[in-house]
Protein backbone atom coordinates (compact mmCIF):
# COMPACT_ATOMS: atom_id res chain seq x y z
CA UNK A 1 0.00 0.00 0.00
CA UNK A 2 1.15 3.74 -0.70
CA UNK A 3 1.90 5.60 2.14
CA UNK A 4 0.20 8.58 0.24
CA UNK A 5 -2.62 6.88 -1.57
CA UNK A 6 -3.77 10.73 -2.61
CA UNK A 7 -0.86 10.89 -4.64
CA UNK A 8 -2.91 7.53 -7.08
CA UNK A 9 -6.62 8.35 -5.39
CA UNK A 10 -8.75 11.16 -5.45
CA UNK A 11 -11.52 12.01 -2.88
CA UNK A 12 -14.86 12.30 -3.79
CA UNK A 13 -16.38 15.77 -3.52
CA UNK A 14 -19.39 16.74 -1.85
CA UNK A 15 -22.70 17.65 -3.56
CA UNK A 16 -23.61 21.54 -2.62
CA UNK A 17 -26.92 20.45 -1.02
CA UNK A 18 -26.80 22.73 1.36
CA UNK A 19 -30.67 22.26 2.89
CA UNK A 20 -31.07 18.68 2.09
CA UNK A 21 -34.06 16.99 3.76
CA UNK A 22 -33.30 12.98 3.61
CA UNK A 23 -31.73 13.74 6.71
CA UNK A 24 -34.82 14.08 8.86
CA UNK A 25 -37.16 11.55 6.76
CA UNK A 26 -37.59 8.29 7.75
CA UNK A 27 -38.68 5.20 5.99
CA UNK A 28 -42.46 4.44 6.45
CA UNK A 29 -43.70 2.21 3.45
CA UNK A 30 -41.70 -0.08 1.07
CA UNK A 31 -40.19 0.89 -2.25
CA UNK A 32 -41.31 -0.76 -5.47
CA UNK A 33 -39.18 -3.71 -5.57
CA UNK A 34 -37.21 -5.11 -8.57
CA UNK A 35 -35.39 -8.37 -8.71
CA UNK A 36 -32.45 -8.58 -10.69
CA UNK A 37 -31.32 -12.09 -9.79
CA UNK A 38 -31.66 -13.49 -13.33
CA UNK A 39 -29.99 -10.58 -15.21
CA UNK A 40 -27.05 -9.07 -13.24
CA UNK A 41 -27.03 -11.42 -10.36
CA UNK A 42 -26.55 -14.58 -13.70
CA UNK A 43 -24.07 -12.33 -15.33
CA UNK A 44 -21.73 -12.35 -11.66
CA UNK A 45 -21.56 -16.05 -12.07
CA UNK A 46 -18.60 -18.26 -12.69
CA UNK A 47 -21.42 -20.31 -14.36
CA UNK A 48 -24.59 -18.61 -15.61
CA UNK A 49 -27.57 -20.41 -14.76
CA UNK A 50 -29.13 -22.78 -17.42
CA UNK A 51 -32.84 -22.37 -18.15
CA UNK A 52 -33.99 -25.03 -15.77
CA UNK A 53 -32.20 -22.87 -12.82
CA UNK A 54 -33.46 -19.61 -14.09
CA UNK A 55 -37.09 -20.96 -13.89
CA UNK A 56 -36.41 -22.30 -10.59
CA UNK A 57 -35.26 -18.80 -9.31
CA UNK A 58 -37.97 -17.55 -11.35
CA UNK A 59 -40.50 -19.06 -9.60
CA UNK A 60 -39.19 -18.85 -6.32
CA UNK A 61 -38.85 -14.70 -7.61
CA UNK A 62 -42.68 -14.96 -7.94
CA UNK A 63 -44.24 -16.95 -4.65
CA UNK A 64 -41.95 -14.64 -2.92
CA UNK A 65 -43.91 -11.80 -4.26
CA UNK A 66 -41.87 -9.53 -6.56
CA UNK A 67 -43.81 -7.92 -9.30
CA UNK A 68 -41.32 -6.51 -11.51
CA UNK A 69 -38.19 -9.24 -12.29
CA UNK A 70 -35.53 -8.26 -14.85
CA UNK A 71 -34.81 -11.79 -16.48
CA UNK A 72 -32.25 -11.27 -19.00
CA UNK A 73 -30.10 -9.82 -21.09
CA UNK A 74 -31.57 -11.24 -24.12
CA UNK A 75 -28.99 -9.55 -27.22
CA UNK A 76 -26.08 -11.09 -25.13
CA UNK A 77 -26.53 -14.48 -25.12
CA UNK A 78 -28.67 -17.12 -26.66
CA UNK A 79 -29.31 -18.82 -23.55
CA UNK A 80 -31.14 -15.54 -21.86
CA UNK A 81 -32.88 -14.96 -25.39
CA UNK A 82 -34.26 -17.96 -25.14
CA UNK A 83 -35.30 -18.32 -21.64
CA UNK A 84 -37.76 -14.97 -22.15
CA UNK A 85 -38.63 -16.82 -24.84
CA UNK A 86 -39.84 -19.81 -22.67
CA UNK A 87 -41.62 -17.83 -20.66
CA UNK A 88 -43.60 -16.04 -22.90
CA UNK A 89 -44.47 -19.07 -24.82
CA UNK A 90 -45.48 -21.22 -21.97
CA UNK A 91 -47.10 -18.47 -20.51
CA UNK A 92 -45.57 -18.83 -17.45
CA UNK A 93 -45.51 -14.90 -16.21
CA UNK A 94 -48.34 -14.53 -14.15
CA UNK A 95 -50.64 -11.18 -15.10
CA UNK A 96 -49.78 -8.98 -12.17
CA UNK A 97 -46.13 -9.19 -12.77
CA UNK A 98 -43.77 -7.42 -15.50
CA UNK A 99 -40.57 -8.84 -16.49
CA UNK A 100 -38.10 -6.00 -17.27
CA UNK A 101 -35.16 -6.85 -20.20
CA UNK A 102 -31.67 -4.91 -20.44
CA UNK A 103 -30.30 -3.28 -24.08
CA UNK A 104 -27.42 -1.06 -24.11
CA UNK A 105 -27.74 1.72 -26.60
CA UNK A 106 -27.10 0.05 -30.05
CA UNK A 107 -29.83 -0.33 -32.30
CA UNK A 108 -28.94 -3.95 -33.61
CA UNK A 109 -29.30 -4.90 -29.79
CA UNK A 110 -32.32 -3.27 -28.96
CA UNK A 111 -34.10 -4.75 -32.29
CA UNK A 112 -32.88 -8.14 -30.75
CA UNK A 113 -34.36 -7.19 -27.59
CA UNK A 114 -37.90 -6.42 -28.98
CA UNK A 115 -37.57 -9.45 -30.85
CA UNK A 116 -37.32 -11.60 -27.46
CA UNK A 117 -40.42 -9.66 -26.27
CA UNK A 118 -42.46 -10.73 -28.88
CA UNK A 119 -45.94 -11.64 -27.69
CA UNK A 120 -45.46 -10.54 -24.02
CA UNK A 121 -48.68 -9.06 -22.01
CA UNK A 122 -46.22 -6.42 -20.04
CA UNK A 123 -42.49 -5.98 -20.02
CA UNK A 124 -40.19 -3.12 -18.92
CA UNK A 125 -37.28 -2.07 -21.36
CA UNK A 126 -34.86 -0.88 -19.39
CA UNK A 127 -31.86 1.20 -21.58
CA UNK A 128 -28.67 2.06 -20.82
CA UNK A 129 -25.51 4.14 -21.58
CA UNK A 130 -22.49 5.01 -19.60
CA UNK A 131 -22.06 8.63 -19.14
CA UNK A 132 -19.67 9.76 -16.75
CA UNK A 133 -16.56 11.43 -17.79
CA UNK A 134 -13.82 8.55 -17.59
CA UNK A 135 -16.69 6.40 -19.78
CA UNK A 136 -16.85 8.76 -22.43
CA UNK A 137 -13.09 9.83 -22.49
CA UNK A 138 -11.68 6.51 -22.18
CA UNK A 139 -14.35 3.78 -23.56
CA UNK A 140 -16.56 5.77 -26.00
CA UNK A 141 -14.74 8.41 -27.23
CA UNK A 142 -18.09 10.64 -27.19
CA UNK A 143 -17.98 14.27 -25.67
CA UNK A 144 -21.16 15.18 -24.20
CA UNK A 145 -23.25 16.03 -27.38
CA UNK A 146 -22.58 12.35 -28.79
CA UNK A 147 -23.36 10.66 -25.40
CA UNK A 148 -26.60 12.21 -25.38
CA UNK A 149 -27.47 11.72 -28.92
CA UNK A 150 -26.64 7.75 -28.32
CA UNK A 151 -29.41 7.65 -25.50
CA UNK A 152 -32.04 9.79 -27.48
CA UNK A 153 -31.43 7.85 -30.50
CA UNK A 154 -31.92 5.11 -28.82
CA UNK A 155 -34.72 6.09 -27.17
CA UNK A 156 -36.42 6.95 -30.18
CA UNK A 157 -36.13 3.94 -31.62
CA UNK A 158 -37.34 1.87 -28.32
CA UNK A 159 -40.57 3.99 -28.92
CA UNK A 160 -40.47 3.07 -32.49
CA UNK A 161 -40.34 -0.53 -31.92
CA UNK A 162 -43.06 -0.76 -29.20
CA UNK A 163 -45.45 1.28 -30.97
CA UNK A 164 -45.27 -2.07 -33.16
CA UNK A 165 -46.20 -4.40 -30.77
CA UNK A 166 -49.17 -2.70 -29.57
CA UNK A 167 -50.86 -5.44 -27.70
CA UNK A 168 -48.27 -5.22 -24.97
CA UNK A 169 -48.50 -2.98 -22.23
CA UNK A 170 -44.65 -1.48 -22.14
CA UNK A 171 -43.21 0.63 -19.83
CA UNK A 172 -39.44 2.56 -20.34
CA UNK A 173 -36.76 2.61 -18.13
CA UNK A 174 -33.83 4.63 -18.45
CA UNK A 175 -30.31 4.25 -16.51
CA UNK A 176 -27.45 6.57 -17.06
CA UNK A 177 -25.36 4.19 -16.14
CA UNK A 178 -22.08 4.90 -13.48
CA UNK A 179 -24.02 7.52 -12.47
CA UNK A 180 -22.06 8.16 -9.37
CA UNK A 181 -19.07 9.40 -11.28
CA UNK A 182 -21.27 11.39 -13.98
CA UNK A 183 -21.67 15.29 -12.98
CA UNK A 184 -25.05 15.84 -11.98
CA UNK A 185 -25.71 18.57 -13.92
CA UNK A 186 -25.23 16.13 -17.08
CA UNK A 187 -26.74 13.18 -15.37
CA UNK A 188 -30.21 15.62 -15.15
CA UNK A 189 -29.73 16.61 -19.26
CA UNK A 190 -29.10 13.60 -20.43
CA UNK A 191 -32.22 12.22 -18.89
CA UNK A 192 -34.23 14.85 -19.03
CA UNK A 193 -33.44 14.67 -23.05
CA UNK A 194 -34.48 10.75 -22.58
CA UNK A 195 -37.51 11.94 -20.94
CA UNK A 196 -39.17 14.18 -23.84
CA UNK A 197 -38.76 11.31 -26.31
CA UNK A 198 -41.02 8.95 -24.02
CA UNK A 199 -43.09 11.32 -22.90
CA UNK A 200 -44.70 9.65 -19.52
CA UNK A 201 -47.80 10.60 -18.46
CA UNK A 202 -49.50 10.38 -14.69
CA UNK A 203 -50.53 6.54 -15.80
CA UNK A 204 -47.47 5.94 -17.68
CA UNK A 205 -44.45 7.07 -16.08
CA UNK A 206 -40.94 6.34 -17.03
CA UNK A 207 -38.71 4.83 -14.71
CA UNK A 208 -35.28 6.60 -14.46
CA UNK A 209 -32.96 4.64 -12.33
CA UNK A 210 -29.68 6.12 -10.75
CA UNK A 211 -26.81 3.08 -10.74
CA UNK A 212 -24.28 3.28 -8.35
CA UNK A 213 -22.12 1.06 -11.12
CA UNK A 214 -19.48 1.66 -8.43
CA UNK A 215 -19.62 2.04 -5.29
CA UNK A 216 -17.74 5.23 -5.21
CA UNK A 217 -18.55 7.66 -1.66
CA UNK A 218 -20.18 7.21 1.50
CA UNK A 219 -24.01 6.51 1.61
CA UNK A 220 -24.57 10.38 2.39
CA UNK A 221 -23.14 11.43 -0.43
CA UNK A 222 -25.19 9.18 -3.01
CA UNK A 223 -28.55 10.43 -0.81
CA UNK A 224 -27.35 14.32 -1.88
CA UNK A 225 -27.09 12.93 -5.69
CA UNK A 226 -30.58 11.04 -5.50
CA UNK A 227 -31.85 14.42 -4.10
CA UNK A 228 -30.87 16.20 -5.86
CA UNK A 229 -32.14 14.29 -9.05
CA UNK A 230 -34.97 14.63 -7.08
CA UNK A 231 -35.34 17.94 -7.12
CA UNK A 232 -34.05 18.96 -10.27
CA UNK A 233 -35.41 16.13 -12.94
CA UNK A 234 -37.88 16.60 -15.49
CA UNK A 235 -41.53 15.86 -14.64
CA UNK A 236 -40.79 14.72 -11.48
CA UNK A 237 -44.38 13.53 -10.92
CA UNK A 238 -44.26 11.59 -14.10
CA UNK A 239 -41.47 9.62 -13.37
CA UNK A 240 -40.41 7.08 -10.79
CA UNK A 241 -37.17 7.00 -9.30
CA UNK A 242 -34.85 4.15 -8.81
CA UNK A 243 -31.72 2.75 -7.36
CA UNK A 244 -29.49 0.37 -7.94
CA UNK A 245 -26.43 -0.10 -5.76
CA UNK A 246 -23.68 -1.87 -5.96
CA UNK A 247 -21.42 -2.87 -2.59
CA UNK A 248 -18.28 -2.34 -3.34
CA UNK A 249 -17.40 -0.09 -0.20
CA UNK A 250 -19.52 -2.46 1.59
CA UNK A 251 -22.19 0.00 1.95
CA UNK A 252 -24.99 -0.54 -0.43
CA UNK A 253 -27.52 -1.70 2.12
CA UNK A 254 -27.58 2.05 3.59
CA UNK A 255 -26.84 3.79 0.56
CA UNK A 256 -30.46 2.25 -0.53
CA UNK A 257 -31.96 3.08 2.69
CA UNK A 258 -30.80 6.41 2.43
CA UNK A 259 -31.42 6.75 -1.41
CA UNK A 260 -35.12 6.23 -0.16
CA UNK A 261 -34.84 8.95 2.51
CA UNK A 262 -33.70 11.22 -0.66
CA UNK A 263 -36.58 10.50 -2.90
CA UNK A 264 -36.04 7.57 -4.46
CA UNK A 265 -39.36 4.84 -4.83
CA UNK A 266 -38.22 1.87 -6.26
CA UNK A 267 -35.03 -0.69 -5.62
CA UNK A 268 -33.33 -2.63 -7.59
CA UNK A 269 -31.10 -5.80 -6.38
CA UNK A 270 -30.59 -9.54 -6.22
CA UNK A 271 -31.57 -12.40 -3.17
CA UNK A 272 -28.31 -12.05 -0.61
CA UNK A 273 -27.06 -9.33 -2.69
CA UNK A 274 -25.72 -11.59 -5.68
CA UNK A 275 -24.10 -9.27 -8.23
CA UNK A 276 -20.75 -8.21 -9.80
CA UNK A 277 -17.73 -7.55 -7.79
CA UNK A 278 -18.86 -7.35 -4.61
CA UNK A 279 -22.76 -7.52 -5.40
CA UNK A 280 -25.55 -5.48 -5.74
CA UNK A 281 -27.88 -4.66 -2.89
CA UNK A 282 -29.29 -7.25 -0.70
CA UNK A 283 -32.93 -7.55 -1.10
CA UNK A 284 -33.69 -10.20 1.55
CA UNK A 285 -31.48 -7.69 4.28
CA UNK A 286 -33.37 -4.43 3.02
CA UNK A 287 -36.84 -6.36 3.05
CA UNK A 288 -36.16 -7.60 6.95
CA UNK A 289 -34.78 -4.39 8.15
CA UNK A 290 -38.11 -2.65 7.01
CA UNK A 291 -39.85 -5.72 9.13
CA UNK A 292 -38.15 -4.99 12.22
CA UNK A 293 -39.34 -1.22 11.75
CA UNK A 294 -42.98 -2.79 11.87
CA UNK A 295 -42.96 -2.50 7.98
CA UNK A 296 -44.35 -5.31 5.88
CA UNK A 297 -41.91 -4.91 2.74
CA UNK A 298 -44.69 -6.91 0.49
CA UNK A 299 -42.12 -9.47 0.35
CA UNK A 300 -42.89 -13.27 1.64
CA UNK A 301 -39.55 -14.02 3.62
CA UNK A 302 -41.65 -15.90 6.08
CA UNK A 303 -39.37 -19.40 5.11
CA UNK A 304 -36.33 -18.19 4.86
CA UNK A 305 -34.50 -21.10 4.32
CA UNK A 306 -36.38 -22.32 1.68
CA UNK A 307 -35.55 -18.99 -0.48
CA UNK A 308 -31.71 -19.44 0.77
CA UNK A 309 -31.49 -23.36 -0.41
CA UNK A 310 -32.85 -22.21 -3.53
CA UNK A 311 -31.08 -19.53 -4.33
CA UNK A 312 -27.71 -21.06 -3.31
CA UNK A 313 -28.57 -24.20 -5.91
CA UNK A 314 -29.07 -22.25 -8.59
CA UNK A 315 -26.29 -20.07 -8.03
CA UNK A 316 -23.83 -22.47 -6.69
CA UNK A 317 -22.91 -19.27 -4.22
CA UNK A 318 -22.86 -20.31 -0.42
CA UNK A 319 -24.57 -17.65 2.22
CA UNK A 320 -21.87 -16.99 4.41
CA UNK A 321 -23.00 -17.96 8.31
CA UNK A 322 -23.30 -14.33 9.74
CA UNK A 323 -25.23 -13.17 6.81
CA UNK A 324 -27.83 -10.55 7.93
CA UNK A 325 -30.74 -12.84 8.67
CA UNK A 326 -29.96 -15.98 6.42
CA UNK A 327 -26.90 -17.09 7.87
CA UNK A 328 -26.59 -20.09 9.66
CA UNK A 329 -25.20 -18.46 13.30
CA UNK A 330 -26.99 -15.58 12.50
CA UNK A 331 -29.13 -15.81 16.03
CA UNK A 332 -26.71 -17.43 17.17
CA UNK A 333 -24.96 -16.56 21.01
CA UNK A 334 -21.77 -18.37 22.09
CA UNK A 335 -20.87 -15.40 24.43
CA UNK A 336 -22.02 -15.98 28.03
CA UNK A 337 -23.01 -12.68 28.70
CA UNK A 338 -24.65 -12.97 25.17
CA UNK A 339 -26.59 -16.16 26.08
CA UNK A 340 -27.00 -14.88 29.36
CA UNK A 341 -29.32 -12.02 28.40
CA UNK A 342 -30.98 -13.99 25.64
CA UNK A 343 -31.95 -16.05 28.51
CA UNK A 344 -33.39 -13.70 30.12
CA UNK A 345 -35.17 -11.66 27.55
CA UNK A 346 -37.20 -14.80 27.02
CA UNK A 347 -38.08 -15.47 30.02
CA UNK A 348 -39.96 -12.23 30.56
CA UNK A 349 -41.80 -12.24 26.60
CA UNK A 350 -45.11 -12.59 26.31
CA UNK A 351 -47.57 -13.43 23.50
CA UNK A 352 -48.28 -10.66 21.38
CA UNK A 353 -45.96 -8.19 23.11
CA UNK A 354 -43.53 -6.09 21.30
CA UNK A 355 -40.49 -7.89 20.54
CA UNK A 356 -37.35 -7.20 22.93
CA UNK A 357 -35.33 -9.81 23.18
CA UNK A 358 -31.63 -9.06 23.50
CA UNK A 359 -29.42 -9.32 20.86
CA UNK A 360 -32.13 -10.41 18.42
CA UNK A 361 -33.73 -7.89 16.40
CA UNK A 362 -35.92 -10.33 15.05
CA UNK A 363 -37.94 -13.52 15.83
CA UNK A 364 -36.64 -16.42 13.90
CA UNK A 365 -40.00 -17.64 13.93
CA UNK A 366 -41.57 -15.06 11.56
CA UNK A 367 -38.55 -15.80 8.80
CA UNK A 368 -39.15 -19.65 9.46
CA UNK A 369 -36.18 -20.77 11.77
CA UNK A 370 -36.48 -21.69 15.67
CA UNK A 371 -34.73 -21.67 18.66
CA UNK A 372 -32.83 -24.45 18.36
CA UNK A 373 -29.71 -22.63 17.46
CA UNK A 374 -29.77 -19.26 19.42
CA UNK A 375 -27.87 -20.35 22.39
CA UNK A 376 -25.00 -22.75 21.61
CA UNK A 377 -22.45 -23.85 23.78
CA UNK A 378 -18.24 -23.32 23.30
CA UNK A 379 -15.60 -22.29 25.33
CA UNK A 380 -16.31 -18.90 24.96
CA UNK A 381 -19.76 -19.62 26.62
CA UNK A 382 -20.98 -18.82 29.78
CA UNK A 383 -23.77 -20.89 33.05
CA UNK A 384 -26.47 -18.31 30.72
CA UNK A 385 -26.15 -20.28 27.80
CA UNK A 386 -26.29 -23.93 28.94
CA UNK A 387 -29.12 -22.80 31.58
CA UNK A 388 -31.28 -22.00 28.52
CA UNK A 389 -30.48 -24.86 26.77
CA UNK A 390 -31.14 -27.42 29.50
CA UNK A 391 -34.26 -25.58 30.52
CA UNK A 392 -35.67 -25.41 26.78
CA UNK A 393 -35.06 -28.93 25.59
CA UNK A 394 -34.84 -30.61 28.89
CA UNK A 395 -37.41 -28.24 31.23
CA UNK A 396 -34.76 -28.42 33.91
CA UNK A 397 -34.52 -24.70 35.05
CA UNK A 398 -30.89 -24.89 37.09
CA UNK A 399 -30.52 -23.06 40.52
CA UNK A 400 -28.28 -19.92 40.12
CA UNK A 401 -25.44 -21.81 42.11
CA UNK A 402 -25.97 -25.04 39.94
CA UNK A 403 -25.75 -23.02 36.72
CA UNK A 404 -22.17 -21.22 38.11
CA UNK A 405 -21.04 -25.08 39.25
CA UNK A 406 -21.97 -26.73 36.01
CA UNK A 407 -20.48 -24.02 33.66
CA UNK A 408 -17.06 -25.24 35.41
CA UNK A 409 -17.91 -28.77 33.99
CA UNK A 410 -19.10 -27.85 30.74
CA UNK A 411 -15.94 -25.27 30.42
CA UNK A 412 -13.32 -27.93 31.15
CA UNK A 413 -14.94 -30.48 28.65
CA UNK A 414 -15.28 -27.97 25.85
CA UNK A 415 -11.47 -26.93 25.94
CA UNK A 416 -10.13 -30.68 26.30
CA UNK A 417 -12.54 -31.51 23.42
CA UNK A 418 -12.25 -28.17 21.46
CA UNK A 419 -15.32 -27.81 19.67
CA UNK A 420 -18.61 -26.74 20.81
CA UNK A 421 -21.01 -28.98 22.31
CA UNK A 422 -24.61 -30.08 21.30
CA UNK A 423 -27.91 -29.54 23.70
CA UNK A 424 -28.08 -33.53 23.32
CA UNK A 425 -23.99 -33.70 24.65
CA UNK A 426 -24.79 -31.45 27.53
CA UNK A 427 -27.75 -32.65 28.87
CA UNK A 428 -25.17 -36.59 29.13
CA UNK A 429 -22.53 -35.04 30.16
CA UNK A 430 -24.85 -33.53 33.26
CA UNK A 431 -26.28 -36.74 33.85
CA UNK A 432 -23.10 -37.95 34.15
CA UNK A 433 -21.88 -35.79 36.63
CA UNK A 434 -24.89 -35.57 38.98
CA UNK A 435 -27.67 -38.21 37.91
CA UNK A 436 -24.33 -40.79 38.14
CA UNK A 437 -27.23 -43.36 36.73
CA UNK A 438 -26.05 -47.12 37.17
CA UNK A 439 -23.60 -46.30 39.68
CA UNK A 440 -22.56 -48.33 43.16
CA UNK A 441 -25.88 -46.75 45.10
CA UNK A 442 -29.19 -47.19 43.88
CA UNK A 443 -32.65 -46.84 45.39
CA UNK A 444 -35.24 -49.43 45.10
CA UNK A 445 -38.32 -48.71 47.49
CA UNK A 446 -39.25 -46.58 50.83
CA UNK A 447 -42.21 -46.22 53.44
CA UNK A 448 -42.79 -43.46 55.67
CA UNK A 449 -44.95 -43.07 58.71
CA UNK A 450 -45.49 -40.39 60.95
CA UNK A 451 -45.59 -40.55 65.14
CA UNK A 452 -47.23 -38.17 67.28
CA UNK A 453 -44.59 -36.02 67.60
CA UNK A 454 -44.44 -35.30 64.01
CA UNK A 455 -41.60 -37.20 63.44
CA UNK A 456 -41.32 -38.92 60.51
CA UNK A 457 -40.32 -42.86 60.48
CA UNK A 458 -38.38 -44.07 57.41
CA UNK A 459 -38.05 -47.66 56.20
CA UNK A 460 -35.71 -47.62 52.86
CA UNK A 461 -34.55 -50.18 50.42
CA UNK A 462 -31.22 -49.98 48.67
CA UNK A 463 -28.63 -51.42 46.93
CA UNK A 464 -24.80 -50.69 47.81
CA UNK A 465 -22.62 -52.32 45.47
CA UNK A 466 -24.98 -55.06 44.25
CA UNK A 467 -26.06 -55.69 47.82
CA UNK A 468 -29.96 -54.90 48.74
CA UNK A 469 -30.08 -53.46 51.97
CA UNK A 470 -32.80 -51.76 54.35
CA UNK A 471 -32.00 -48.45 56.49
CA UNK A 472 -34.02 -47.43 58.99
CA UNK A 473 -34.33 -43.30 59.96
CA UNK A 474 -36.52 -40.86 61.99
CA UNK A 475 -36.06 -37.19 61.39
CA UNK A 476 -37.73 -34.02 61.04
CA UNK A 477 -38.74 -34.87 56.95
CA UNK A 478 -38.03 -37.47 54.85
CA UNK A 479 -34.78 -35.91 53.66
CA UNK A 480 -33.58 -35.55 57.77
CA UNK A 481 -34.85 -39.43 58.35
CA UNK A 482 -33.00 -40.83 55.12
CA UNK A 483 -29.86 -38.80 55.53
CA UNK A 484 -30.18 -40.28 59.78
CA UNK A 485 -31.00 -43.98 58.29
CA UNK A 486 -27.80 -43.60 55.94
CA UNK A 487 -25.83 -42.25 58.21
CA UNK A 488 -26.51 -45.41 61.08
CA UNK A 489 -26.62 -47.78 58.82
CA UNK A 490 -23.57 -47.09 56.20
CA UNK A 491 -21.34 -45.14 59.29
CA UNK A 492 -21.35 -41.76 57.00
CA UNK A 493 -21.59 -38.43 58.20
CA UNK A 494 -23.66 -36.79 55.73
CA UNK A 495 -24.65 -32.95 56.09
CA UNK A 496 -27.01 -31.15 53.79
CA UNK A 497 -25.73 -27.69 52.65
CA UNK A 498 -28.35 -26.96 49.95
CA UNK A 499 -31.42 -28.10 48.84
CA UNK A 500 -33.59 -26.77 46.18
CA UNK A 501 -35.90 -28.43 44.01
CA UNK A 502 -37.93 -27.54 40.92
CA UNK A 503 -41.20 -28.76 38.83
CA UNK A 504 -40.09 -29.75 35.81
CA UNK A 505 -41.28 -27.60 32.42
CA UNK A 506 -43.42 -29.90 30.24
CA UNK A 507 -40.52 -31.22 27.86
CA UNK A 508 -40.81 -34.36 26.85
CA UNK A 509 -37.12 -34.94 26.09
CA UNK A 510 -35.66 -36.21 28.66
CA UNK A 511 -33.76 -39.57 28.57
CA UNK A 512 -34.31 -40.99 31.93
CA UNK A 513 -36.64 -43.78 33.05
CA UNK A 514 -40.24 -41.91 33.42
CA UNK A 515 -40.81 -39.46 30.63
CA UNK A 516 -43.31 -38.40 32.71
CA UNK A 517 -41.27 -37.00 35.21
CA UNK A 518 -42.12 -34.04 36.71
CA UNK A 519 -40.25 -32.96 39.70
CA UNK A 520 -36.43 -32.72 40.14
CA UNK A 521 -34.03 -32.16 43.15
CA UNK A 522 -31.03 -30.44 43.61
CA UNK A 523 -28.92 -31.27 46.75
CA UNK A 524 -25.39 -30.25 47.71
CA UNK A 525 -23.90 -32.36 50.88
CA UNK A 526 -20.67 -32.50 52.46
CA UNK A 527 -19.79 -36.42 53.93
CA UNK A 528 -17.07 -37.47 56.76
CA UNK A 529 -16.59 -34.11 58.06
CA UNK A 530 -15.38 -32.61 54.59
CA UNK A 531 -15.27 -29.52 53.22
CA UNK A 532 -15.79 -30.87 49.81
CA UNK A 533 -19.09 -30.28 48.54
CA UNK A 534 -20.97 -33.18 46.42
CA UNK A 535 -23.53 -32.58 44.24
CA UNK A 536 -26.53 -34.74 42.95
CA UNK A 537 -30.02 -34.47 41.38
CA UNK A 538 -32.90 -36.53 41.64
CA UNK A 539 -36.02 -37.21 39.46
CA UNK A 540 -38.73 -38.33 39.66
CA UNK A 541 -42.86 -37.94 39.75
CA UNK A 542 -42.54 -37.76 43.67
CA UNK A 543 -40.77 -35.35 45.32
CA UNK A 544 -39.74 -37.07 47.97
CA UNK A 545 -38.46 -40.33 45.99
CA UNK A 546 -36.84 -36.92 43.79
CA UNK A 547 -35.06 -36.21 47.22
CA UNK A 548 -33.58 -39.40 47.84
CA UNK A 549 -32.67 -40.24 44.46
CA UNK A 550 -30.38 -36.52 44.89
CA UNK A 551 -29.03 -37.65 47.96
CA UNK A 552 -27.45 -41.17 46.69
CA UNK A 553 -26.45 -39.79 43.49
CA UNK A 554 -24.22 -37.24 46.09
CA UNK A 555 -22.49 -40.92 47.63
CA UNK A 556 -19.62 -41.25 44.52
Amino acid sequence: MLTHPATKYRSFNPVNLTDRTWINTTITHPPIWLSTDLRDGNQALIEPMNIQQKLKLFSLLVKIGFKEIEVAFPSASQTDFDFVRYLIENNLIPDDVKIQVLTPAREELIRRTFEALRGVKKAIVHLYNATSPVFRRVVFGLDRENTIKLAVDAAKLITELAANQPETKWQFQYSPETFTGTELEFAKEICDRIIDVWQPTAQQKVIINLPATVEMATPNIFADQVEWMHRHIKQRDHVILCVHTHNDRGCAVAAAELAQMAGAERVEGCLFGNGERTGNVDLVTLALNLYTQGIHPGLDFSNLAEVAEIATSCTQLPIHPRHPYAGDLVFTAFSGSHQDAIKKGFAVQKPGDIWEIPYLPLDPVDVGSNYESIVRVNSQSGKGGLAFLLERDYGLILPRNWQIQFSRVVQKFVEIHGKEISSSDLWKLFESEYIQTGTSWRYISHQINETDTNQQVLVAQLQMYGEEITIHGVGNGPIDAFINGLNDSCNREIQVVNYEERSLQDVCNLPVSGSNSQAVAFLEITTNSSTNINYGVGIHSNIVTASFLAILNCLI
